[in-house]
Formats: C-alpha cells, structure tokens, sequence
C-alpha cells in the first residue's frame, strides 16, 4: 500500500478577480436538490478493505489538526504537534508498509503560533492560524486586519479568517469583496482560507454567493464553518460550495480549495467528504494542496479503524488520545 502527500507547490495562486455583481446576483441553489444529491453519497460509494485504509490514509493528510479551546495551554499545543507529526502508531504504519504519514497542518490562535512553528520546523507540517476576531469576526477592521499581521509575523503559513456575516445577511457583496481583499492582502505570502460560518447564513444560496464574492477577492480556500456555530460542516452545504468552486475554475482557470469544518468526528464522515470531492471536483481535490478537514477528534477514530484493519479488532477510543 501507498500513499502520496502534496503540498500547495504546483497550484496556480488564485489571483481573484473584478467583483462579478451580475453573476453573483444570479446566483440560486435550490435547498431540496441539493439535499438530495448529498444524500446519495453516503448510499450509492462505499469504500472496503484496503481502498478504505488508503482513503483513511488520504484523509489523515487533509487533517488541519485543531485546538481552539478557551483552556489551551502550551501542554496540549505540544502533544498536538507531535500527533501532527506522528498521527498513526508505528506499528500499525509498518504493518501496512507504510513509511510516513503526516497530518497538512495545526490550526491553533495567534498565541501558539510562534511554539507551533519552533516545534514544528522541517517536518512539513504546517502551521494554521485562526484570525479576524474568531469566532465572531465582530472586533474592529483595524484589529483583525493586525492580527492576520502578527500572525504571519510570527511564521504561520495559512491564515484561516472570518468573514463579516452581516455584509452577507444584507447583500453587501460590495463590502464582503473589499473585506476579503484586505484580509488577503494583509496575508501576504501566507495562503487563506476564508470561513463563511455557513450555518449563520440563513440559505444555501447565501453560501454560494458568499463563496463566490470570497474566491472572486482572492481567498485560496472557502472553508464551511468556525466549528462554534450550532449547525457546521454539512454535505449539502459541501456540495453547494464545490459547485462553486468549479464554476469558478471554469471561469477564471484558478483553482480554490475547500475546507470542511466542525462536526466531522468519524472516519466514515471523512471519507463521505472526500468522495464529494471526488464526484463533484475530481482527483486534485483529493490531496491538502486542495482539500482539508478541520478537526480535533477525528483522528482517533481514523486510527481505530486502521487498527481493525490490521488486527481485525476493534481497540477503545481512548486508545488513541491526542498524545
């Protein structure tokens, strides 16, 4: 068995484009066609045996491994990073002939930043931060703006930001464009994903809309959710923000990636994603360069069911703690 990691050398940076006001107010999704294509993917794909291990395997290298937790310390931001690094026993990777596998990246506040790329330095695995006021988004322009600075200031290679929902909830797509320039901008070389807490956002067709005007000023990845909101990570939600993106690519020949966030905690979830991705985007969006899960507790039940497909047997979630 192989597996193959990728990094996002070899994609094109998505360069945005002028606001599209006239695409963009076209835009409808219809909520029970959607609902019913999403439905189909749990049902009509499985995956068994060793193509389930792969994908398993796959999935674990699109993990944005995450705490964002009011109770972080340096401790558990440690252990975090060396899960990071080494998020399968090495048992159970030498069982499958596997030499490495590692997670894309940690996704950690602005404070653990700086420990996170010290630890962190020549394993690949890169460093996430979350920015703009998380989770609210509602702190001064001025003051997200300086965040996304210090943040990329202090080494971080992603900036994963909030969106103002309200320019969303009011149709200001004018203000959202702007918005999302200046957050891209203020990135710099650091690539960023901008979070569209789609369950605050009311209809599917606010989420494309949003998603559009966010890839037309420039963002490198839509990502569904804060993780805080009370509805997160969905696969109608999903499917709406992948047509998105390639209606965008279609357009402008730039791809943007997706982010699944919140709410995804089983290996079967997982992989549901990642044959959305598969059906709808195609083989690039199956690798991080393109494609990541933002999770915490997913990794454990990843790691159990490679465990059972090496012994057979099923080992105790609390086997596989974070470190």
């Amino acid at each position: 068995m192989a597996t193959t990691g990728a990094s996002l050398e070899g994609i094109k940076r998505n360069g945005g484009t002028e606001l599209g006001l006239k695409h963009i107010n076209a835009l409808t999704v219809s909520r029970s066609a959607a609902e019913r294509r999403a439905a189909t993917i749990p049902t009509r794909r499985t995956v068994k045996k060793a193509w389930q291990a792969a994908w398993l395997l796959r999935a674990i290298e699109c993990i944005d491994l995450t705490t964002l937790s009011g109770d972080d310390t340096s401790g558990n931001v440690h252990r975090l990073c060396a899960k990071a690094v080494q998020p399968v026993r090495r048992d159970l990777l030498d069982a499958m002939e596997i030499a490495d596998v590692r997670v894309a990246a940690v996704c950690v506040y602005h404070r653990y930043v700086e420990e996170c790329v010290r630890t962190l330095k020549g394993t690949g695995v890169k460093v996430a931060a979350v920015s703009t006021g998380f989770p609210a988004g509602l702190s001064s322009f001025y003051e997200r703006v300086e965040e996304i600075k210090a943040s990329v200031a202090a080494g971080a290679d992603e900036i994963d930001i909030v969106i103002t929902r309200a320019h969303v909830l009011r149709q200001e797509w004018q203000a959202l464009y702007d918005e999302m320039q200046m957050f891209r901008e203020a990135c710099g070389g650091a690539h960023v994903k901008a979070i569209l807490a789609t369950g605050d956002l009311g209809t599917l067709t606010n989420v494309a809309k949003a998603a559009t005007v966010c890839m037309q000023a420039g963002a490198d990845f839509v990502k569904t959710s804060t993780g805080k909101e009370s509805v997160n990570a969905t696969l109608p939600v999903a499917l709406t923000m992948a047509r998105c993106i390639r209606s965008y690519e279609e357009m402008t020949g730039y791809k943007v990636g997706f982010k699944a966030a919140g709410g995804i905690r089983t290996a079967k979830q997982a992989l549901e994603f990642l044959i959305l991705m598969k059906e709808e985007l195609g083989d690039p969006w199956l690798s991080p360069a393109l494609f990541r899960i933002g999770a915490s507790t997913l990794l454990a039940d990843i790691e159990r069911q490679l465990e059972h497909f090496v012994t057979g047997r099923y080992s105790a979630f609390n086997r596989h703690a974070m470190g």
